[in-house]
């Protein structure tokens, strides 16, 4: 995942060029890029975008919610009776509430369900054959996340996604989850990567900002999200291949063509939560399913194409050297490894490498920088702690900037840290993740999970929550994660839950 602090010299020249834009365009342009679109993070992603500025759609959709949208996505008037109750183990019902409620809340459902959080911390949702308990509880959820980690897997999810996704790790459980988790933290630990990686953000930073400065300076109006998921794509691909995709210049056909069925394919993948006929047509070759076998193609053939050429450099390289980008040092771990490390595990690992950081990075840092629009004081403060912690002058160039930005430089911005992770707690990249139950289990509030049930922790409610953060919940207020002196201070990952308990985001 990209660091969002090596963009954050993209701020310094905003702040100087094209100062607090007008609001009504934000929102057009949030709405606008995110709508239709599928936005994919941890293996399971849908954003229906019609309100996506205002309140996140759920990014895993539980069964309730794909009959919801395909009632109204295909007008078919589908009403069936769901009931919400708040789930008791040992306890009588205290009350129940028709969740048809939340067809008609769809736009805004992580609102509805934050408003539902405030009643009950956990409650659950029966359907005629199956049911899905939701949970704002820090204790739940480090629960499920740490303490019994072990009974709680993706289950039947993997299924709809594996199409696309493989075997990566966003779409395994088990051994093959524990082998590329393992491999993939070491990699990442390692400080060749690190440094590699930072270069690499830094750079394609400093094509972001001219492209920023040409559009201020020109009076020109801009789509920083779309700006910001194609910066990110170009960093990932670096990172990961070794290869310059050029999103943000869009001068590679080629790569331009596989962008497009990246994300159509994303896209059509996750629809088949909200489509209950996805196998008939996938049978049959048709519709949708028919565009996501040709895009998984194209997909296939690029990506098995730059592994090929991969490994033909390094068998033709005839010095031996630490390599610096993912594939390679993946194609080195397979020579000790060729039966389970082959071209098509390989490609699964990439894929979903790529899937994580790209809609994770370029969302966060749009709503970091709505968020620094709606509070410039804020945003006052950013400014002038990045000018005292790199020492830069007005009139400092992109390029120059960019190397200032060292690792001590950025370890000195607590205030830019609390920055970025205020935003992440109201506007996380995962508003509601789940996980279903491999055996029976009682919750430590004493809520009975059954074998097969989904459970969901709600990220962005638990930002919300008054009995978590304190009456402000809902207030943008960066110094809540500094002590009096001014220094950043971590909270506990099981109730600022952006970077996954247990499962740690190895982009951290």
């Amino acid at each position: 995942m990209p660091n969002a602090h090596h963009y954050l010299f993209v701020l310094y020249f905003i702040d100087a060029k094209f100062r607090y834009p007008s609001e009504k365009y934000i929102r057009k342009t949030l709405k606008r890029n995110i709508s239709g679109q599928a936005s994919v993070h941890h293996g399971i992603a849908l954003a229906f975008g019609r309100s996506y500025l205002t309140s996140h759609i759920p990014f895993r959709l539980n069964p309730f919610c794909a009959t919801s949208a395909w009632s109204i996505d295909f007008g078919s008037g589908n009403i069936c009776s769901f009931i919400l109750i708040p789930p008791c183990s040992r306890i009588k019902i205290q009350g129940q509430t028709p969740s048809l409620h939340q067809l008609l809340h769809f736009n805004t459902l992580s609102d509805y369900q934050t408003s539902l959080a405030k009643k009950h911390r956990t409650y659950r949702l029966i359907m005629p054959l199956h049911s899905e308990i939701y949970t704002t509880d820090p204790a739940n959820v480090e629960y499920i996340l740490k303490t019994n980690f072990p009974n709680y897997g993706r289950g039947a999810h993997i299924e709809i996604m594996r199409d696309l996704f493989g075997d990566g790790i966003f779409a395994v459980d088990g051994e093959k989850w524990r082998h590329q988790r393992k491999l993939a933290s070491y990699e990442f630990s390692t400080r060749v990567l690190r440094e590699y990686s930072s270069a690499v953000f830094r750079d394609n930073a400093t094509k972001l900002v001219a492209k920023v400065s040409t559009a201020a300076v020109a009076n020109r109006a801009m789509d920083l999200q779309d700006l910001f998921m194609k910066s990110a794509l170009d960093s990932i691909f670096k990172v990961g291949f070794g290869v310059e995709l050029n999103a943000l210049s869009g001068s590679d056909e080629f790569a331009n063509r596989f962008t497009k069925a990246f994300d159509d394919s994303n896209f059509i993948v996750f629809r088949r939560y909200v489509d209950m006929f996805w196998k008939v047509k996938r049978f049959f070759n048709i519709g949708l399913e028919a565009a996501l076998k040709r895009n998984v193609k194209i997909i296939d053939d690029f990506i098995f194409d730059l592994i090929r050429c991969k490994r033909e450099q390094m068998e033709n390289e005839k010095l031996v050297r630490e390599k610096e980008d993912i594939l390679s040092r993946f194609l080195m771990e397979s020579k000790r490894d060729p039966e389970n490390m082959n071209d098509r595990y390989l490609r699964d690992i990439i894929l979903n490498f790529m899937i994580a950081g790209k809609d994770t990075s370029a969302g966060t840092l749009t709503w970091f920088f709505y968020m620094l629009h709606k509070h410039p004081l804020v945003q006052d403060k950013v400014v002038h702690e990045i000018r005292d912690a790199t020492q830069a002058k007005d009139n400092i160039c992109a390029e120059e900037l960019s190397r200032l930005m060292t690792d001590d430089v950025l370890d000195r911005m607590h205030y830019l840290h609390a920055a970025i992770t205020e935003t992440l707690r109201l506007y996380p990249a995962v508003p509601t993740d789940g996980k279903m139950s491999v055996e029976d289990d009682v919750l430590p509030d004493g809520v009975e999970v059954k074998k097969g049930e989904g459970i969901n922790y709600m990220a962005y409610a638990m930002g919300r929550m008054t009995y978590i953060w304190g009456e402000d919940a809902v207030e943008y207020r960066p110094e809540r994660w500094l002590d009096e002196d001014g220094i950043f201070r971590p909270e506990s990952p099981f109730k600022f839950t952006a970077f996954q308990g247990r499962n740690l985001h190895t982009g951290k």
